[in-house]
């Protein structure tokens, strides 16, 4: 009930409203008496809101999206809990359920304003649901020493779980700006009117949603900023084991943050919130809102090294799945969070932009899946983990995590098909049930969230704390020692990374997918191109999680082993494949002015940076001289000690490679291509620097990254100095067969080129006659002809 007399004023007050809002009764054509519109004579014209704001009749009017008149005095449908009013003297516009209001623009009109009472929901059900675990798991009870207060205690999860949503908010609705609404609006599909009647106008997504979710991001952004200082601060308190507030407090508080690793981590995010707020306020454009997401993913990568990833054995693994994790619930939370806030700018048409999200959520989805399940198989150790209060957390967070996947069932089988009928108009019964699910499914979200905080402040069933008596090599790596390496353990020795092993089998479906679309379109494929890939990302994934992996942390020649089959051996299976042409012809381009796969992989493929890495000569250069300036600067340790960087040696090495041997023998899109001679001399180029990189290995007498190869303590295989210069040879050894391969290669394809060009100069002369010889030869008559007068 007080809802239903409240909602007049509050919307009066909202943001962009102007206070001097006002309503004028009556039935005359004059101007009438002024009613402040938080007056009782308001609240009687306006009249009572429930849910939308609907009344009865007006439900019945505008209930399909059509569109009905509302004369003075009526009750005006509201559609969100910020929307302004202002009636004014004769009949008001009518307004199309969804869009952003009435066409004619003059006074009387209805503006449509964020819609916050779904984002309440989300942000309520998680906070209750962060009280109730913690108070289930006892993580906020008193301690017996170091006590800081049930202010620290209670605030931090609360406010972790705040930060975490403010983050999820500001990821999704950046999301959506890079590949799901677009820019600008496109071209209006008018249907005629008779005169008196109402002009409508339906668009395929509203253009003006565009700067609405940038301005979403940056307010969720500065949000987010000032969370996480608070959360810094209840964190240090909650570390020290000491109350807020004290004369050396902030002395301390400026200690953490300097000088321990946590501090620094939660400051580095406090930072990179505020420069993605300030970004996403700036930028307009979906290349710049893709940065303002990457750098706020940047903070979603400190966070996963922090809570329990920090203090897990398996560190890598650990941080890995924690960062899959974020990533998939702040963009599938965020992206449904800023629909539901957007829902009246979103134009006359929900569906497009919806069906767009859709395939967005199931990848976020299989994600939060795949990472879960690691987490919670690394921290509970078994099913006797499952009695634990922290394994009912667990498992209420399971039984949650299904709901959602049943309600994005619901979503892609019978809602989404419904939202709009063939001739593009929203069906009112399907609309109505999708915005339904979408309330039940943030309430459920939020209560997950919550969970999710609750068991980051719960002590797991697997003990974090480190081993009492660590080998060197657990202190140097955090690994036990490996087996002696043979042939076998090779390919029987596997530390699984989710990140890299989930790329490879990602990539392997969505080609598979694009593969079939082309056969089931009619259109032909090579199945060599496919089997190229699926090939290539299966020794991807060995090569980082198997073998490789494995020795490449305790011997050099594995990490000689490791980064050539990178560089060399699977780049070559990867552009044999094609992908880059594979997904223009498969994927399907978008009519306005949004950016999708396809767009996206254009505007990579076209942009300055792209073309100039690909630049054969370039290519070249960066794909021998990277090897030098990674082996001899401390690019190798960091690659070694941090995962990060370990990640970034992988993705550089695999598209150096990549971009070198496309520029050979590829056929994606590109750079003009050198001659096949001048091919063939930037790959023997290339060829001999390896050489000379593999020699100076092995003769060198330093040992590279000393302090890491030298203190592993291995009882078995050869010294450290000599592993090393068994690395040069192997540098040596398969840079030499992948280029024999690739001369080859690009000989074959000089030969296939050469009868390509030498077919189609048959079919010329077949078709026109051999003018070309026809002409020379009466060259030849010419100047016999002249010679002959000249004599």
């Amino acid at each position: 009930m007080i809802w239903r007399w409240v909602g007049a004023p509050l919307a009066a007050i909202a943001p962009g409203a102007p206070l001097a809002a006002t309503v004028r009764p009556g039935a005359g054509d004059g101007p009438g008496p002024v009613t402040p519109l938080w007056s009782a004579a308001a609240l009687r014209t306006v009249g009572p809101f429930r849910g939308t704001g609907e009344t009865r009749r007006t439900r019945r009017r505008t209930r399909g999206g059509r569109t009905g008149v509302a004369q003075q005095g009526q009750r005006v449908r509201t559609p969100c809990l910020t929307t302004v009013f202002r009636t004014s003297d004769g009949p008001a516009p009518a307004v199309h359920r969804g869009s952003q209001g009435p066409v004619d623009a003059y006074p009387g009109r209805v503006e449509h304003r964020w819609n916050l009472r779904r984002l309440l929901a989300l942000t309520g059900a998680a906070v209750v649901a962060v009280v109730v675990a913690v108070a289930f798991s006892g993580a906020a009870l008193p301690v017996l020493l170091g006590d800081p207060g049930p202010v620290v205690r209670w605030g931090l999860p609360l406010t972790e779980t705040l930060v975490e949503l403010a983050a999820a908010l500001t990821i999704g609705a950046l999301a959506l700006a890079v590949c799901v609404l677009p820019r600008r609006a496109p071209v209006a599909r008018t249907v005629a009117a008779q005169r008196g009647q109402q002009r409508r106008t339906r668009t395929v997504v509203d253009g003006r949603a565009y700067p609405a979710v940038l301005t979403l991001a940056g307010v969720a952004a500065a949000v987010w900023t000032g969370l996480s200082l608070v959360q810094l601060v209840l964190t240090y308190a909650s570390v020290a084991g000491r109350p807020i507030g004290g004369e050396t407090f902030g002395a301390e508080l400026g200690v953490f943050v300097g000088a321990i690793s946590l501090g620094r981590t939660l400051l580095w995010i406090t930072v990179i919130a505020a420069l993605t707020s300030a970004l996403a306020l700036a930028v307009a454009t979906p290349t710049g809102a893709a940065w303002t997401l990457a750098i706020a993913v940047v903070a979603l990568v400190l966070q996963s090294q922090t809570g329990h990833a920090a203090g897990t054995a398996n560190h890598e693994l650990a941080i890995s799945s924690m960062f899959l994790h974020l990533v998939g619930a702040a963009v599938w939370i965020g992206a449904l969070a800023a629909l539901a806030v957007l829902n009246g700018r979103l134009g006359a048409d929900l569906g497009p932009a919806v069906a767009r999200y859709s395939p967005i959520a199931a990848w976020c989805f299989a994600a939060i899946a795949i990472s879960g399940v690691v987490n919670a198989v690394a921290r509970l150790g078994g099913l006797d983990g499952l009695g634990t209060r922290y394994g009912a957390l667990v498992l209420a967070k399971v039984v949650g995590f299904a709901a959602l996947g049943a309600i994005g069932w619901t979503y892609r089988r019978s809602v989404i098909p419904q939202l709009t009928t063939a001739d593009g108009d929203r069906t009112p019964r399907a609309t109505g049930l999708f915005w339904r699910l979408v309330a039940v499914e943030l309430l459920v979200m939020g209560a997950i969230s919550g969970l999710a905080v609750a068991l980051g402040s719960t002590a797991p069933p697997v003990e974090q704390a480190a081993p009492t008596d660590p080998t060197p090599a657990e202190i140097v790596t955090g690994h036990l020692l490996a087996p002696e390496a043979s042939t076998l353990r090779w390919l029987t020795q596997w530390r699984w990374d989710i990140l890299l092993a989930g790329a490879a089998v990602a990539g392997i479906v969505v080609y598979l997918r694009w593969a079939h679309r082309l056969h089931r379109r009619g259109d032909a494929w090579p199945w060599l191109r496919t089997a190229s890939w699926v090939v290539g990302l299966v020794v991807f994934g060995w090569t980082t999680s198997g073998g490789p992996s494995v020795y490449g942390h305790i011997l050099f020649s594995g990490h000689m082993v490791q980064h050539m089959t990178l560089v060399m051996v699977i780049p070559i299976f990867l552009v044999v494949a094609a992908p880059v042409t594979l997904a223009l012809r498969a994927l399907p381009s978008r009519a306005d002015d949004s950016r999708g796969p396809r767009e996206w992989i254009l505007t990579i493929v076209n942009s300055h940076v792209a073309r100039f890495f690909a630049n054969p000569v370039v290519a070249a250069v960066n794909f021998a001289g990277s090897m030098i300036l990674f082996y001899y600067t401390d690019l190798f340790e960091l690659s070694l000690r941090y995962y990060v960087g370990h990640l970034a040696m992988v993705v550089h090495f695999t598209l150096a490679g990549y971009l070198f041997v496309n520029a050979l023998i590829g056929v994606d899109p590109g750079p003009r291509r050198l001659p096949y001679t001048q091919r063939l001399l930037l790959l023997f180029a290339t060829m001999a620097f390896h050489a000379f990189f593999g020699v100076t290995l092995v003769t060198s007498e330093t040992l590279l990254v000393a302090d890491w190869f030298g203190l592993l303590g291995r009882p078995w295989g050869p010294t450290a100095i000599a592993d090393q210069q068994i690395g040069g040879s192997i540098a040596w050894g398969i840079g030499e067969l992948p280029t024999l391969a690739l001369a080859i290669m690009v000989a074959f394809s000089w030969s296939r080129d050469d009868e390509r060009a030498a077919r189609r100069r048959d079919r010329q002369v077949e078709r026109d006659g051999d003018t070309e010889l026809d002409d020379y030869n009466a060259m030849l008559a010419r100047i016999a002809t002249r010679d002959a007068g000249e004599q």
